[in-house]
């Protein structure tokens, strides 16, 4: 695999941060639901290892997965980390003992969270923050996000940021972050069937700013898989590799973190770099999202 095959490049707008196309997710590293250690520690470092061996140079995690065990586990199979390697990681939740997920978005938590990812990364400074906002599930929540925002500017300016992203937010609320300070990435749910964020990847393209769906393959109904899985079998690759290829193809500024805890599925995902889509065949995998637009009516 070399690095030429992962997507291309993309260097985060008013950075030096320049990263492959297809990174790593690192959330699946943790225990079932998200939660304790893993299974496998060992295969859990073996596919970290894979993965910075292969051209990865772009990993996604969080404090709050585990909570501290998947970036305790990046730090024990990559530190001292190679040049080059940028490590997104994202603020706004914490896993209290009952393994819910909650909202941590209060100034003090949010710089907790900040020395928490520090400590357990092995880092002085963060490459990139996201601050994730919480809604109901996985949807979006509405209203002000500026003074968590501005939390993250006072922290950058002390040294303890680089550059600050967002995850599962509105327009709106990437409009106020913009106000505050610069943005370098947003987060949210998008893939073949969850398509709502068309026009804010065209705008964020247009800005330069990197868009990073998760759930990149998440959503499908028996009916989309249908055509998925048809499309791959022409193509002789898994409907995973198509659903990954189409969101590569989508826009320059999508990058991929797909995240597993198998290297064979880590190989997997990135061979997705490798998969061409014709024009026709894009057509195709768009009417994905149509069916499922008149679904849901």
């Amino acid at each position: 695999m070399s690095e030429a095959t992962l997507g291309g490049q993309f260097t985060f707008p008013g950075t030096s941060l320049t990263v492959q196309r297809i990174g790593y997710g690192a959330m699946q590293l943790a225990g079932p639901g998200v939660w304790g250690p893993p299974k496998d520690p060992d295969g859990a470092v073996a596919v970290l290892r894979e993965a910075v061996a292969a051209g990865v140079n772009h990993i996604d995690t969080s404090d709050f997965y585990g909570p501290h065990v998947t970036n305790q586990i990046i730090r024990q199979a990559l530190h001292p980390y190679p040049a080059g390697l940028v490590i997104v990681t994202k603020l706004g939740a914490c896993r209290p003992p009952d393994q819910s997920w909650q909202p941590a978005i209060s100034p003090q938590d949010l710089t907790a969270g900040v020395h928490d990812n520090l400590r357990n990364l092995g880092l002085d400074a963060l490459d990139i923050v996201n601050y994730r906002v919480m809604g109901s599930g996985h949807g979006l929540q509405e209203g002000s996000i500026a003074e968590q925002v501005t939390v993250l500017a006072d922290l950058r300016r002390k040294g303890l940021i680089r550059n600050i992203g967002l995850s599962n937010v509105t327009v709106a609320q990437v409009a106020e972050a913009q106000t505050i300070t610069d943005v370098v990435c947003v987060q949210n749910n998008y893939n073949l069937a969850q398509r709502h964020d068309d026009a804010l990847i065209d705008e964020l393209a247009r800005q330069g700013i990197a868009y990073v769906p998760f759930f990149p393959l998440g959503g499908f109904t028996p009916l989309q898989s249908f055509t998925l899985s048809s499309v791959a079998g022409r193509l002789g690759v898994t409907p995973i590799q198509v659903a990954l290829a189409w969101l590569l193809h989508r826009s320059r500024n999508v990058l991929l973190i797909p995240g597993t805890s198998s290297v064979a599925h880590l190989r997997e995902n990135l061979a997705a770099g490798q998969v061409t889509l014709t024009p026709d065949t894009l057509a195709e995998l768009n009417g994905i999202a149509a069916a499922t637009v008149v679904m849901e009516h």
